[in-house]
């Protein structure tokens, strides 16, 4: 086993850690990366880029079938599922063939492949070959989808996300646990795509929302086209030649048992930090077993150990993991000149119809920062006329402004061309912009942006009259 010496050592090479690699690297340090699995991050290989390519084909086939609403009449639609995912493939093998391009770009003496973990505080091995030592680390080792033991127990044909886009063909039916981004898009994809969908949800929560009203609304929208069953989770599932008997329990005690060719399991997922060795770092850590670190330095306790991406499990996504790896690498190459860096105003997209967007701080944020100093406004998008016009009319948009300053605060959303609107919102909150400031803004006519106005106009009559008993967050304590 041989020893190298190094300024930094990054852990994983995923969008997170090659971030930190050039950042490290850009700030005059020697840098090694080190990297476990196959080269291309998340995004590219399992997550946002091939779900938007599979998301493009249903929207395709949904088009065809929704035409005949506007007096188009295309004739029978044919799905061919073999295609799509040939499709889906090969356009993802593009993406990551693209990261790879510039993972083979790094110098060789810069890359060690192998599962790294810690021996001592400053010291990792990386699989049976290298001992690396090393001034500053930087963890950014991702996260795994989770599949409970009792559910893996089944088979193969219980899978992960990761696995639907290996696919060569779509399936006959699937069952989905979880009402959470991942879950939602697939299930809306393969369900305009022929399959035969059903999404189970533990509670009654849709992607990302907390706003009570906005979350009523999505599960009537969504659920006017998939078959979600609320309050219902996974008690069994078992093989049965080829399809899984999978038996469902609903809040109320009621059971169901049906077949279908897969069960997809969307419950969350789990930062890869449990085998790292952290036990030898003396860092303290959460009842998750992630160390515990600022957010703005990214930096583990005081010493030279910084986190970035899901492996750090705060605000798992991509923008996300880009920007704290470049605070980590950064802070990394100048340690002990830690510095605060840029995180942004969070912003979160599902890709669904409608889209749901959350921009700036959540309903749930405020009724813990801001209860009874933030008031509410809100549109439906019923009877918006851009939307109608599309007949994409379904959704409401709720935004929260401040009592006395009228600073915008954020905003949530269900509802067309959300991924657009969130962008502006998200935007407007960052930038510290009023409410009055917002409305002085342009907005054209027709488009969807006027229904952010109707809101935008709600809201400021909301913070002229400040009630004084009135509370947004009622609504705010979980159901039972």
């Amino acid at each position: 086993m041989k020893t190298i010496k190094t300024e930094v050592a990054v852990i994983g090479a995923g969008t997170a850690g090659m971030t930190a690699y050039r950042a490290a690297t850009a700030g005059g340090k020697q840098a090694v990366l080190i990297e476990s699995g196959p080269y291309g991050t998340t995004c590219a290989r399992v997550g946002c880029m091939p779900s938007k390519l599979l998301i493009a084909a249903a929207e395709a086939a949904h088009a065809a079938k929704a035409a005949p609403a506007f007096g188009v009449h295309p004739g029978p639609v044919r799905i061919d599922g073999k295609a799509v995912m040939a499709r889906v493939r090969a356009e993802r093998d593009r993406f990551v063939g693209f990261v790879v391009e510039a993972v083979d770009g790094y110098p060789e003496a810069d890359k060690l492949h192998g599962h790294a973990r810690f021996i001592a505080e400053n010291k990792l091995q990386v699989g049976d070959h290298t001992v690396v030592e090393a001034e500053r680390f930087v963890i950014a080792t991702g996260s795994t989808p989770i599949v409970p033991e009792e559910w893996a127990a089944a088979g193969p044909r219980v899978i992960n996300s990761d696995a639907v886009f290996y696919w060569d063909d779509l399936p006959e039916s699937i069952a989905i646990a979880g009402t959470g981004i991942i879950g939602l898009e697939l299930g809306q994809a393969l369900h305009r795509l022929g399959v035969r969908v059903t999404i189970f949800a533990r509670g009654e929560s849709i992607a990302q929302l907390s706003d009570p009203d906005v979350l009523a609304v999505a599960r009537r929208a969504l659920s006017g086209e998939l078959d979600i069953r609320y309050e219902t989770k996974v008690t069994t599932v078992e093989l049965d030649g080829e399809q899984l008997v999978v038996t469902s329990t609903r809040l109320d005690g009621e059971q169901r048992t049906e077949r279908f060719s897969h069960l997809l399991s969307a419950v969350g997922r789990r930062p890869n930090v449990h085998e790292l060795g952290l036990e030898h770092t003396g860092l303290k850590r959460d009842h998750h077993g992630i160390p515990l670190f600022d957010k703005y330095t990214m930096q583990c306790q005081d010493g030279p150990i910084f986190i970035a991406g899901d492996a750090d499990n705060d605000r798992p996504q991509l923008p996300e993991a880009a920007d704290q790896g470049r605070i980590a690498g950064d802070n990394a190459a100048r340690y002990p000149d830690v510095k605060p860096g840029l995180r942004r105003t969070p912003l979160t997209i599902a890709f669904t119809e409608p889209q749901i967007a959350t921009a700036g701080a959540s309903h749930e944020e405020l009724c813990a920062s801001h209860k009874g100093r933030f008031a509410v406004g809100k549109v439906s998008f019923e009877n918006q006329g851009r939307s109608r016009v599309m007949l994409q009319n379904q959704g409401m948009l709720r935004v929260y402004g401040e009592f006395r300053s009228g600073r915008f605060l954020g905003a949530e959303m269900i509802g067309p061309r959300a991924e657009h609107i969130g962008h502006l919102l998200s935007w407007a909150a960052q930038a510290g912009l009023s409410v009055a400031a917002m409305l002085d803004m342009p907005f054209y006519h027709p488009v969807v942006e006027e229904g952010v106005r109707t809101a935008l106009r709600d809201l400021a009559h909301q913070l002229a009259n400040e009630p004084k008993h009135d509370d947004p967050c009622v609504d705010c304590t979980p159901a039972p």
